[in-house]
C-alpha cells in the first residue's frame, strides 16, 4: 500500500495516539510505533537524548509535563 503524508500538530498528533490507545494493542501497536518514529524525527532532526520529554510552560511548578509522541526522543 502506498504511504501518505498528514500535516499536523503536536496536539494533534497526541489526540490520535490517545484515541488509539484505546483500541486492542495488538491493532494498533505498530502504528503507533511508526507515527512515534516519524515525529520525533521531525521534531529532534538532530537527535536529542533519549527519555528527555518537553514540559509545558509553568510545568516545573506543577510537576506535569506535555503530552509527548511516544517514540520521540527530545
Amino acid at each position: 500500500m502506498p504511504p501518505i503524508t498528514l500535516s499536523l500538530t503536536l496536539d494533534q498528533t497526541n489526540v490520535i495516539l490517545e484515541a488509539l490507545g484505546q483500541m486492542p494493542y495488538v491493532r494498533v501497536y505498530e502504528l503507533i510505533e511508526s507515527i512515534g518514529q516519524q515525529a520525533g524525527a521531525q521534531l529532534h532532526p538532530e537527535g536529542g537524548p533519549a527519555g528527555a520529554r518537553p514540559t509545558v510552560p509553568g510545568a516545573a511548578s506543577t510537576g506535569s509535563a506535555a503530552p509527548v509522541v511516544p517514540g520521540s526522543p527530545a
